[in-house]
């Protein structure tokens, strides 16, 4: 068994001198949730999350070189290692990662990478992850068509409409008119001046010397709303 790196545009390849005791793959699919009042929570897949590899492993140093557990033909100092896989990483160089005898055949990035140095021999222990790298596409309003979508949108209808008449109902005032029919409760004087004369003929019917600047009105009266 191998563990290749090979970057997809340009560069060496890089094979790991030694294996480490297990390689840690993590696939996962993504969900969007959606809250339906009959079912509760419904989770509709999405496609896939983007996988990522990890492991643990050891560069020997020359005096380890000859060990059964390293591979003499791709035996690197510690040091030469570390500094590939770090510009990989700075880099953001795109690689494919193989490993032989397995069904890892990915493009990836590496997204962490962590050396120590530890005993006598010039070892370096290290943890490295890797994330896979999936094409991003952009998409032009033509190509989503949303463009043709956008032309036949109806423009949304103005909660206010002026203009018209307006009976009159219980509870009303010319501030609640004015603001229904309107859009600003502080327009009601607009609707006052122009039904003056009905509002202040329909106040002394019932009683009033006046409608108190438009504060009486009564169920029934038909208003004229100003455009």
């Amino acid at each position: 068994m191998d563990i290749k790196l090979i970057p997809v545009e340009k560069g060496s390849k890089f094979t790991f001198p030694a294996l480490p005791e297990k390689v840690q793959g993590k696939y996962a699919a993504k969900y969007q949730s959606f809250d339906i009042i009959s079912l509760g929570t419904v989770k509709v897949p999405k496609g896939t999350d983007v996988s990522e590899f990890s492991w643990d492993g050891v560069f020997f140093g020359a005096s380890k070189k000859n060990e059964a557990i390293v591979k003499t033909n791709a035996w690197k100092s510690p040091n030469e290692c570390v500094k590939i896989l770090n510009d990989y990483m700075l880099n953001e160089t795109v690689l494919t990662l193989i490993v032989t005898e397995t069904w890892i055949n990915v493009d990836v990035t590496i997204s962490s990478f962590q050396p120590r140095p530890v005993g006598a021999y010039g070892n370096v222990e290290y943890s490295i992850t890797f994330v896979q790298k999936k094409p991003l596409k952009i998409y032009s309003t033509n190509e989503l068509k949303i463009a043709a979508f956008v032309r036949k949108t109806k423009p949304r209808a103005s909660s206010s409409s002026s203009g018209g008449n307006y009976t009159v109902v219980s509870g009303d005032t010319l501030w609640g008119i004015a603001s229904k029919k309107l859009g600003s409760g502080t327009k009601w004087t607009k609707i006052y001046d122009t039904n003056k004369d009905t509002i202040e003929s329909t106040a002394k019917k019932h009683g009033k010397s006046s409608s108190d600047h438009g504060h009486w009105i009564w169920p029934g009266e038909v208003l004229t709303i100003p455009g």
